[in-house]
This record gives C-alpha cells, structure tokens and sequence, in this order.
C-alpha cells in the first residue's frame, strides 16, 4: 500500500513540508538568483507540487515552465526525506529522475537540512509511518 492514501494526503503532507523549507533563510535567495522553478512530479498518487523563485509552493496544476523537474513515486519521496534513500542512488537506480541543470539542484542540497529535521514530525502529525 502506498504511503499517501490520496493525492490530498500528499499535497498536505508535502505541502507543508515545502512551506516550511522555504521559509528558511538562503532558500528562497537562492531560488532567485538562479529565478529556479522546481517541478516535482509525483505518482502513486498522482500530483505535482511547485517551488517557485518567489518561495511559492503551489500543490496542483501550474502553468509555468519548470527548469527543474524531478519526476519520482510517492513512496520514494518519502524515503527520500526521512533519509532513508539518498539522492545519488536514487538517480543511479531510475527511482527519481531529473530533467534540467543539476548544477543547479545541487546548489540546493546543502540547504535541505531543515526539511530533513522538519519531516518526520510533518509525516508523524499526518498519521504517516516513520
């Protein structure tokens, strides 16, 4: 069984997840500077989530153009922010793939510190396994 029941369960979940990181410091700066738009497609369930150069998090549709897209399963997704899986071995093994300048992206990483503290508690209040 998947771990969101629902796209709604993911897009609250992740959603608030995606909130909280761009509400810390460098995230946003740095979305701008590269004016980095950062498309997560995700299936199982199916849905998309937005980060925009402005820190906007949008769950649903957008019409704007990515630069970033990463396309990944809502299992792995999971994992990936509980830590469980790491970036590199998920790209190596097809889990997540990834369409744009990674140099970009990787830029980010570093900065990722806070969703990875914030998770568990985000997953945990929605009722999910950790």
């Amino acid at each position: 069984m998947a771990i969101f029941a629902n796209t709604e369960k993911m897009y609250e979940v992740l959603g608030e997840l995606f909130r909280t990181l761009a509400a810390e410091p460098g995230i946003v700066d740095t979305l701008a500077a590269d004016n980095l738009t950062i498309k997560f497609s995700i299936s199982e369930p199916g849905g998309e989530i937005w980060l925009l150069p402005d820190g906007q998090v949008i769950c649903g549709g957008h019409d704007g153009k990515p630069v970033v897209e990463m396309t990944l399963g809502g299992d792995t997704c999971h994992k990936f922010w509980l830590q469980q899986i790491k970036m590199p071995v998920a790209l190596a093994k097809g889990l997540i793939k990834a369409k744009g300048p990674m140099p970009k992206v990787l830029k980010l990483m570093p900065l990722l510190k806070p969703a990875y503290a914030a998770y568990p508690a985000i997953a945990q209040k929605a009722g999910l396994a950790i």
